[in-house]
């Protein structure tokens, strides 16, 4: 399916905006400098001709051979070969933020909104560029692992922060690169794999009770190396039913064999959390549990043909209580849901005197069990643990196939590529997503580049199959479908860094809540377009590149965020949706000496988001219709290091502003964390 932006012939009048706890198109919450980084993979040299040959152990041409590769097209590439704009959280850097989870550090990344409805992200929403949390696609070390119910539990990952190497963002549509599901942007978490035998530990305690404990080791036998990681976190919530729990196991070994390397990962997540106000204010008590299990297979071979096969599974159990105590007569039962998702992948590469060739493949599995998503069951099944059943199911697959070239002459550098996908539901066809993106280097410190790009967003198990007293959802939806179009150029010497990117996006078939009046349920349509345009600026300063390590500022940034969103509606009617988008972000980070050991960090953020939301008061059981306020956030992160250990002190809004941030939510204000991180070697402890 192409796009059509031909307008339809009747008019289009909404006579309401509302907001939903699945809300469209929200953008950004923080930036960091880290988002500058966009611009560190390219090349301060200008590059030269280049010569392509057979032998993978030469290079395409000549770049830094320390850049770190990345996922920004089929075929691995450095950051110095990829044209888009591919943001890194290195973990040098990660340590020294005042980020202490997953989605915190997230939210530092640029074109990212992480809307956290409770403490230390135990359920977060992120966003990229103006997208829904449902639109963002989420992969641990390659591997896709987005939740096909909702969006919601993305971010449920069996990784701790400690546990990261880095993360890198892709902005914008990028379905020939991701498959399926990467519409507005997709994020890739790669952990850690030690080359030396370790021992480390991480304990923390803040306010609110907030404890951590992280304890990992990394074992080596014969050509195999194991990782393996515990984490456990809880706190008694700053404000009533806030409180949580949460644990993690993850398990990684690798080995570095003859003919490639095998990668072999599992992960268990286990959380609970009260969740005060999370999907209706009118219900503070609501309550939530979640686990997630998670594994999978990959072998890269070093061959001339490069081929890297996988499998992975990952299974998502979701038990939600609308009342956590006492539950009113009507009250039935909770709502339980499980996910499976089984995949199947194949990439291949090659050189050739005529550039780099990827090809591959990749078929999944997604199916569900529940007691209201999905199509009715003949025989219940009996859900383990509970007394309940699941009363409906439904399974799907879908096939993809790729092809991508890229080709690196003199100053250019030029990437196109194409995804062929094919849905098993009814109604849907074979498809075509196209994208292409090239660069060209000015001068030494000075890159241009462009990309355009098409991509689909298949329709969640709750957008299809919701039931509720006010909610019906739309087993008929067709996918999403978007355009992109992005250019910008990317300034980069040892000692400063900066980039300016335009971007204007158009949506359609986009998934929205309606009713064509107030008496009807909400329903879930294909009814809405949206076109998204907005700028990013960001600019790095490294002032003892110049004046030497004893200078003490390592590190200035920042940054300036702007998203304009247009929305078309459909007709005449009543959409629960709105444009709660982030418009105006601005960041601020300043790292800096304080003694020899003892190091700061600063990151001082600005928002304006657009829309509004719904201010309950339980007493009288009405809401008002409240604008979301600007704000200012501050947050701070002491760092002392001696030997073998780190302590720190950090805080989060220091300012103790009061804002939210999704919804009737309101969010923590100041909050303060201290703890210790040690790492030491197995050879230390295995002396006498």
């Amino acid at each position: 399916m192409r796009y059509n932006y031909v307008m339809p012939t009747q008019a289009i009048t909404f006579k309401k905006w509302g907001r939903k706890g699945f809300s469209l198109f929200r953008v950004l919450n923080k930036l960091v400098h880290i988002g500058f980084l966009a611009v560190a993979y390219h090349q301060s040299a200008a590059r030269p001709v280049a010569e392509f040959v057979s032998d993978t152990t030469s290079v395409i041409r000549e770049y830094d051979l320390e850049e770190v590769e990345v996922t920004a097209q089929r075929a691995p590439v450095t950051f110095s070969e990829t044209a888009r704009i591919i943001a890194v959280i290195s973990r040098s850097e990660l340590t020294q933020l005042p980020a202490q989870t997953l989605p915190e550090l997230l939210d530092y990344l640029p074109g990212v909104d992480v809307r956290q409805r409770g403490p230390e992200g135990v359920q977060a929403d992120l966003t990229i560029r103006g997208g829904t949390f449902d639109q963002t696609l989420i992969l641990l070390n390659g591997i896709n692992i987005t939740d096909p119910q909702t969006g919601h539990h993305n971010l449920n990952l069996p990784v701790s922060f400690d546990q990261i190497e880095r993360i890198e963002l892709l902005e914008g549509p990028a379905s020939r690169v991701y498959g399926p599901n990467a519409f507005s942007g997709a994020v890739n978490i790669v952990t850690i794999q030690p080359e030396e035998e370790t021992i480390s530990g991480h304990f923390s305690y803040g306010e609110h009770n907030l404890t951590s404990t992280n304890i990992s080791g990394t074992l080596k036998t014969g050509r195999f190396t194991h990782l393996l990681a515990l984490d456990n976190r809880s706190s008694d919530g700053y404000i009533n039913n806030t409180d949580f729990s949460a644990g993690n196991v993850f398990y990684n070994t690798w080995a570095e064999l003859p003919d490639g390397k095998l990668n072999v990962q599992f992960g268990f997540a286990d959380k609970g959390f009260g969740a005060n106000s999370f999907y209706t204010p009118k219900y503070p008590e609501q309550y939530e549990k979640t686990q997630t299990w998670f594994s999978s297979l990959k072998w890269n071979s070093n061959s001339k043909l490069h081929l890297t096969p996988g499998i992975y599974w990952r299974r998502h159990s979701d038990r939600f209580e609308l009342f956590r105590n006492e539950a009113p007569e009507w009250y039935k039962s909770h709502n339980y849901h499980q996910t499976d998702v089984l995949g199947l992948q194949l990439n291949s590469w090659f050189l050739s005197p005529l550039g780099k060739t990827a090809v591959g493949t990749e078929a999944r599995s997604e199916n569900i069990r529940s007691n209201v998503l999905g199509e009715k069951m003949e025989n219940p099944q009996k859900i383990p643990g509970e007394n309940s059943y699941f009363t409906h199911s439904k399974s799907r697959t879908s096939f993809s196939v790729f092809l991508e070239h890229s080709v690196y002459l003199n100053k250019f550098a030029v990437s196109a590529g194409v995804l062929l996908h094919h849905f098993s539901d009814p109604g849907f066809s074979w498809n075509l997503y196209p994208g292409a993106e090239i660069s060209y280097q000015i001068s030494a410190p000075v890159k241009l580049y462009a990309a355009a790009g098409q991509s689909l967003r298949m329709p969640t198990f709750t957008d299809l199959y919701y039931s509720g007293p006010t909610n019906q959802g739309n087993p008929d939806l067709k996918p999403e479908e978007i355009q992109n179009l992005e250019g910008g150029f990317k300034f980069q010497t040892k000692f400063v860094r900066g980039n300016i990117s335009l971007f204007t996006q158009k949506g359609k078939n986009l998934i929205d809540w309606i009713k064509p009046a107030e008496s009807d349920k909400w329903q879930t349509q294909n009814l809405t377009s949206v076109t998204s345009s907005g700028i990013e600026i960001g600019s790095q300063f490294y002032p003892q590149v110049i004046w030497g390590d004893n200078f003490f500022i390592s590190q200035v940034s920042a940054s300036y965020f702007y998203n304009h969103l247009k929305k078309q509606e459909d007709a005449e009617i009543i959409s629960y949706y709105v444009l709660d988008n982030l418009k105006h972000k601005f960041s601020f980070t300043l790292q800096h000496k304080i003694t020899k050991r003892l190091t700061a960090s600063w990151n001082l953020t600005a928002q304006d988001r657009n829309g509004n939301y719904t201010l309950y008061n339980i007493n009288t059981g009405t809401g008002t219709e409240t604008e979301y306020e600007p704000f200012w956030l501050l947050d701070g992160k002491l760092n002392y290091h001696v030997g073998i250990a780190d302590w720190y002190v950090s805080a989060t809004n220091l300012f103790d502003t009061g804002y939210f941030d999704l919804g009737n939510v309101p969010q923590p204000g100041r909050w303060f964390r201290t703890g210790i991180r040690i790492n030491l070697g197995i050879d230390k402890l295995r002396k006498p």
